[in-house]
């Protein structure tokens, strides 16, 4: 059980968070060109990844309760490990600022320069949050691989 686990896990993230991350990282572009199509696209895009990260985040906990493989009578982890409710915790942070900060300015410049406008306020929070994002994620692969406290 482990091993699937594991591999589905894995599978999510790579899936899942990889063109999430990819998303937020990039998503300032079409507000320096302009492309008001570009930024719904961005939108759209971050939308469906960050809610479909949940399933990391499922098959994550399948794994923490999967017997270790090294000792049978003990789960992987237990969500009262450090680098595990920390990872959750970033996860939750990251997901927070991509459906609450980065998704809703990219349909507000959309929006804009649909019309002609400018979004220059808006460049910089995207920039920013789409940095931040990506960071976050980093910081949690290197939670899940060091596994501090452990």
């Amino acid at each position: 059980m482990f091993k699937i686990m594991l591999a589905l896990h894995l599978l999510a993230a790579i899936f899942a968070i990889g063109p999430l991350v990819g998303a937020s990282t990039t998503a300032a572009r079409s507000l320096r060109t302009g492309d008001a199509d570009g930024a719904a696209k961005s939108a759209r895009t971050l939308r469906i990844y960050g809610i479909a990260s949940v399933v990391v985040v499922i098959f994550g906990f399948g794994l923490m309760s999967a017997k270790a493989p090294w000792d049978k009578s003990k789960n992987v982890a237990d969500f009262g490990d450090l680098w595990i409710w920390l990872s959750v915790l970033l996860w939750a942070v990251a997901v927070a600022l991509v459906l609450g900060v980065l998704t809703p300015s990219l349909e507000k410049a959309s929006g804009i320069l649909q019309e002609g406008g400018v979004v220059d306020s808006l460049k910089g929070r995207v920039a920013a949050s789409g940095g931040i994002v990506g960071l976050i994620f980093a910081g949690i692969v290197f939670l899940m691989v060091y596994q501090p406290g452990k």
